[in-house]
């Protein structure tokens, strides 16, 4: 078993050295597909344990030898988001046990912060923003924000970008950060990582026109990618749901 956590919560070290014997007994389940999530209490805190689905072998060779396992990958990343000024749960740990000397089971653990919700907000269907206009903004700003330091989530999906109102405007906190990149974000790149967003055209149009201000790119060219990359990916999804049907 490998393990390595955040020694500010060192009294938590036992919780995280027993958690792959605890978690399928124990804890309360707030997601499950293929990765599990599950909400701990433990010395008066609040705690997220997600379960990454066991791995099929070739994978389970390169998270061994080659990379990072996905536990590892988020923990880490949740450091690096915080420093550079980002809101994710803060990280306590990963633990990875091994079967044959090959990755079997990683789980990340984190603190649970619940925010009021995600964007799946703006949907695909949605025909009207009304009352939705700050929330469309900021979430634009912020990301251009995100991607003028360096950061790149390159699972930018809905469920993935939680947010509270405050007094002052939109808190945004970034999970399932185990697919990112710390690089520099040009215009096509930045435009496509908006590509598994919902939304109507005119939310892809209003946000890439706000993101290509922040940023300072071409309005329009910005616009057109963002409607491109859309179109792109929703056709890629709906033959990967053709041939899962078949």
């Amino acid at each position: 078993m490998k393990i390595e956590f955040n020694r500010e919560y060192a009294s938590l070290a036992n919780f995280v050295e027993m958690i792959p014997f605890r978690f399928d007994k124990e804890g309360r389940s707030i997601y499950k597909a293929r990765n599990e999530i599950k909400v701990f209490q433990e010395k008066g805190y609040t705690l997220n344990v997600k379960s990454y689905r066991i791995p099929i072998f070739i994978n389970r060779v390169i998270y061994t030898f080659f990379r990072k396992s996905k536990a590892h990958r988020a923990y880490k990343y949740a450091f690096e988001l915080t420093k550079r000024g980002f809101i994710t749960p803060t990280p306590i740990a990963y633990v990875s046990t091994f079967k044959n000397c090959l990755l079997y089971r990683s789980f990340f653990i984190s603190m649970h912060t619940p925010l009021e919700g995600n964007m799946r907000l703006f949907t695909d269907g949605d025909e009207t923003l009304e009352g939705k206009e700050q929330l469309m903004e900021e979430f634009a700003k912020y990301t251009a924000k995100l991607h003028n330091a360096g950061v790149l989530h390159c699972d930018y999906s809905p469920g993935n970008i939680l947010y509270k109102k405050e007094e002052n405007g939109y808190v945004f906190s970034l999970i399932d950060i185990n697919r990112m990149k710390f690089c520099d974000v040009d215009m096509r790149t930045g435009c496509e990582s908006f590509c598994r967003m919902q939304g109507t055209d005119e939310f892809f149009s209003k946000v890439a026109s706000i993101y290509a201000k922040e940023r300072g790119f071409d309005e329009q060219e910005c616009v057109r990618l963002f409607l491109l990359y859309k179109m792109k990916d929703r056709r890629k999804r709906n033959f990967k749901q053709k041939l899962r049907n078949r």
